[in-house]
């Protein structure tokens, strides 16, 4: 099972971020809560560690794992280039809910399932979760469920469902809902709503009126 760190004190903080940030450099797996729900997050740079994250959810490469960043200035890094619709969205949505698909570099070492090219990032609106990404870097983060089950929303539910598969549990607290983020491709000419979730998509629209659902 997870070695658990309560994040609310500051000294259990710290040690917990000491000890993720190792367990992620190990090739192991790390439960954090995220501005969403909690997440299963592993290093997105070592495909060994996505393929125990894809093992622990029951997850197909059919569906590829997302990356989460600490700044949004990481993304110029990992994308060949951000569209102007799409950097209007970050601007206006992140740190948020908002996960933007767009066209990775292709010398990228990492394997994040069957992304055809693409990657989905996200820069969340957690500071526990982004003090971890600082640490780390990239990571690839999915919600802390078995596939097919209800998103955690608390460490407990987390631990429950993904616990004997990860190193270290971050327990931040409670998240106050449910809902994942929202996901727009941005690879084509209008970006495309792929999933509602956290941010609607009339929100969109109102700082990009081309988003389509």
């Amino acid at each position: 099972m997870a070695d658990v760190y309560d994040c609310t004190d500051d000294e259990q903080r710290t040690a917990g971020l000491t000890a993720a940030a190792g367990a992620l450099s190990r090739g192991d797996l790390v439960l954090l809560p995220t501005d969403t729900v909690y997440g299963v997050a592993a290093d997105a740079f070592t495909p060994e560690a996505v393929g125990k994250l894809l093992a622990a959810k029951n997850r197909g490469r059919n569906m590829p794992v997302p990356v989460l960043i600490g700044e949004a200035s990481t993304l110029a890094g990992l994308v060949t280039v951000v569209p102007p619709m799409a950097h209007r969205l970050a601007e206006a949505f992140w740190p948020g809910g908002l996960t933007l698909v767009l066209e990775h570099t292709p010398t990228l070492s990492w394997d994040l399932g069957e992304a055809e090219g693409t990657v989905a990032v996200r820069l969340p609106d957690d500071e526990l979760a982004r003090d971890l990404l600082r640490r780390t870097g990239p990571l690839a983060v999915s919600s802390a469920n078995r596939s097919g089950r209800p998103a955690a929303t608390s460490a407990q539910q987390a631990e429950y469902q993904l616990g004997e598969h990860a190193a270290v549990l971050l327990d931040g607290g409670p998240r106050d809902s449910s809902a994942a983020s929202t996901i727009v491709d941005c690879t084509g000419d209008h970006p495309r709503v792929l999933r509602v979730g956290a941010i609607d998509p009339d929100r969109l629209r109102e700082v990009v009126p081309e988003v389509t659902d």
